[in-house]
């Protein structure tokens, strides 16, 4: 169970500033300026959280999120380095974190993977999905998962909304209805050298985002050792 901790900041929880930087977000704005979509080793990735945050800062990321499966470790770990920084009063432009994670859910009989953002870690709402294990029942449901993440005070995007058994153009609907804040429009599906979002599924999604009042974000879902590929 993850317990409150003075390592989870202020901007760490601030929607406000994210929602403003989801409304700038275009097909350049990752892998370099922003990235809400990585793994640490904290679940199915080969980065440790520091090694991330510094590479982070190497390609000159302005904000990110880490988005281990169903922890939040990485994140504390991420943000005592930047707080050491900080308080050693380091020239260096530090990058915003805000808190991540991505948690396996039932959308009407699909898996589908919800990130979350910006949220209170602490929140009892969100525990059963801080444990490092994959929800159950109805927990795992995607309206109960939505629901959890705003009650702690977040937002929710449906990940990879083109990587499923049904095609985004049933699923956004479906997920819309129910609450959901964005959907990952901006991902590169063939794991492409150097990265860049797919142009077919980008704009089916990004299409269908406006017809639903989505925001739309983007990410690398790395899980290797180089932020700027998938894996």
């Amino acid at each position: 169970m993850i317990a409150f901790s003075p390592s989870i900041t202020p901007t760490a929880r601030d929607n406000n500033s994210l929602r403003q930087v989801w409304r700038t977000i275009n097909a350049d704005s990752c892998p370099r300026s922003y990235n809400f979509h990585m793994h640490t080793i904290c679940s199915d990735g080969q980065l440790t959280p520091l090694a991330l945050i510094q590479q982070a800062m190497q390609i000159g990321l302005k904000g990110l999120a880490i988005t281990d499966h169903h922890s939040i470790d990485g994140y504390f770990v991420a943000q005592k380095w930047l707080n050491q920084l900080n308080n050693e009063r380091n020239p260096l432009v530090l990058p915003h974190l805000w808190t991540g994670v991505e948690i396996t859910s039932n959308l009407q009989g699909v898996e589908v993977h919800i990130l979350g953002y910006a949220f209170a870690p602490e929140h009892p709402a969100l525990k059963p999905y801080l444990q490092g294990l994959t929800p159950q029942g109805k927990s795992a449901e995607a309206s109960t998962v939505i629901d959890s993440i705003h009650q702690a005070g977040g937002l929710a995007v449906l990940a990879h909304p083109a990587r499923y058994r049904r095609p985004a153009a049933e699923l956004i609907p479906l997920i819309a209805y129910l609450g959901i804040d964005g959907v990952e429009a901006y991902y590169a599906y063939g794991n492409p050298q150097p990265w860049k979002p797919s142009k077919v599924q980008t704009e089916q999604v990004k299409h269908l985002a406006l017809k639903y009042n989505l925001y739309t974000t983007c990410g690398t879902d790395s899980h290797g050792l180089n932020l700027c590929q998938r894996i």
